[in-house]
């Protein structure tokens, strides 16, 4: 039997707060309670109680809180998840986030690029830009690896610009089975950027 407006604005409140707050969504994971313009006005209501956050258009969150600095802005990821839907398997940070996220840069990117095997979308939260690109499964081998994050990061540098300082960086970040795993992914990585993985694999 289908459920009523207010079983199914129930039903999606107990869904977010099993999900924790910093929770991120879209009106499609609730699709399975109720028809699309049901879930909309359940999550419209919600908002309106203050109870989650809009944060883009067809992005809600529920949102952490500080005692210092009140409501907390979202994760990265935890966007970029919610954006990729259940579909996706598979997401890669790219660029300057990547370097960011290993130490490498102190700077976050205003635009954040993620590679997946899902379908591209871009969305504005806040100052920020965060983008899915749609890429082969080549490159995405490396994905939910430290050794993906290193070879887009490098990428991101170039050739030119990378050197004993970088590194030094990663030799400190990365722990030694962080640097094995380097070692044993290099063969998958361009030339350039494996002989740098094994450069801070090695010891010394």
């Amino acid at each position: 039997m289908p459920l009523n407006a207010q079983s199914i604005e129930y039903a999606t409140l107990s869904r977010i707060y099993g999900r924790g707050r910093g929770a991120v969504f879209t009106p499609k994971d609730f699709l399975d309670l109720g028809s699309r313009r049901a879930v909309d006005i359940a999550l419209h209501r919600l908002t309106k109680q203050g109870t989650i956050r809009r944060i883009a258009r067809g992005l809600y969150d529920y949102p952490k809180t500080s005692e210092l600095i009140g409501v907390l802005a979202p994760t990265t990821e935890a966007i970029a998840k919610a954006l990729a839907g259940p579909e996706a398997l598979r997401l890669q940070p790219t660029g300057g986030y990547a370097a960011n996220l290993l130490g490498l840069s102190e700077q976050v990117p205003a635009r954040i690029v993620y590679l997946t095997d899902a379908s591209s979308r871009i969305v504005r939260v806040g100052r920020q830009t965060i983008a899915l690109k749609q890429t082969t499964p080549r490159n995405m081998k490396l994905h939910n690896r430290v050794s993906g994050l290193v070879v887009q990061a490098l990428r991101y540098f170039g050739r030119q610009h990378v050197g004993p300082e970088q590194i030094a960086i990663l030799r400190r970040r990365l722990t030694a089975e962080q640097r094995r795993e380097l070692a044993a992914d290099a063969k998958w990585a361009p030339s350039w950027v494996a002989e740098v993985m094994r450069a801070v694999a090695r010891e010394g």
